[in-house]
């Protein structure tokens, strides 16, 4: 009987100690898959953080990029015929060639130049400066300037408001470019009014652009003169004493000049 009680008390000795085991077997189980799990989802955190991260350092490059071009495309050099962008860009007509200086007829034109500033009158030289004059007429009459913004505006050294340019900012022509120059003062001295064809650095580079004087100006290098304010200048002088936008010396007017149509008889 002894015999017997001792080999039952041994084998539930024995599931006792197999139940332990299996219990701690269990526990460590557990307690690996818990710190599989949160190795897995630390990973996936970094793994979030760093793909943040990257996507930061990538959006702050191209922001970057982004703005150095903008810079360089609004960034200009002011020189005698430059200008600065303007918002509402215009597309140019089509032109081949300027229009023949016979259409000038060798003779005094009157016209008016209406603006949003109000009516500037002039006249045009056909007799001294055909072709110059005779592209103001045609372009004119095609209504090219109409709905263009007078771009430039200079209050050091020379006094001029500049005109013409379709696109804003200087460097558009209609399409050809002209010359020689015309009529143009000996002593390179511009007396208040002149109204003249601007041009690049050659003297074959006249196309649309033109510039009114609303002070005397020596201005070297030779400027076509085609043409004089009569009435009105006054307007050009309030628009010069307001200064440009960034006020520079060199730049675009303040106040803003819209030519709304040009007669001419």
């Amino acid at each position: 009987m002894m015999a017997k009680r001792n080999l039952r008390r041994e084998r539930e000795r024995r599931k006792a100690l197999a139940r332990q085991e299996r219990m701690i077997a269990s526990a460590r189980k557990r307690r690996r898959n818990q710190i599989i799990a949160g190795v897995t989802v630390a990973a996936l955190a970094v793994g979030g953080i760093s793909a943040a991260v990257v996507a930061a350092v990538i959006n702050d490059r191209q922001e970057k990029k982004a703005a150095e071009q903008y810079d360089s495309s609004a960034s200009f050099t002011p020189e005698p015929d430059a200008s600065i962008t303007t918002d509402t860009p215009v597309t140019p007509p089509a032109y081949t060639a300027p229009p023949d200086p016979s259409l000038a007829e060798g003779r005094e034109w009157t016209g008016t130049m209406a603006t949003s500033q109000g009516t500037i009158g002039f006249t045009l030289d056909g007799a001294a400066a055909p072709q110059a004059a005779a592209n103001f007429i045609q372009l004119s009459r095609d209504s090219y300037y109409t709905g263009s913004s007078c771009h430039r505006l200079t209050t050091s050294g020379i006094f001029v408001l500049q005109c013409g340019s379709l696109t804003g900012d200087g460097t558009d022509n209609p399409g050809y470019q002209f010359g020689p120059l015309e009529n143009v003062p000996q002593d390179n001295v511009y007396p208040p009014g002149t109204i003249a064809m601007a041009r690049a650095g050659t003297e074959d580079s006249q196309g649309a652009q033109f510039f009114i004087t609303y002070q005397a100006s020596s201005i070297p290098g030779g400027y076509s003169v085609f043409g004089h304010v009569t009435s009105g200048l006054e307007l050009i002088e309030q628009v010069a004493a307001a200064g440009t936008a960034d006020g520079s010396t060199d730049g675009r007017p303040a106040t803003t000049v819209t030519i709304d149509g040009i007669e001419l008889q």
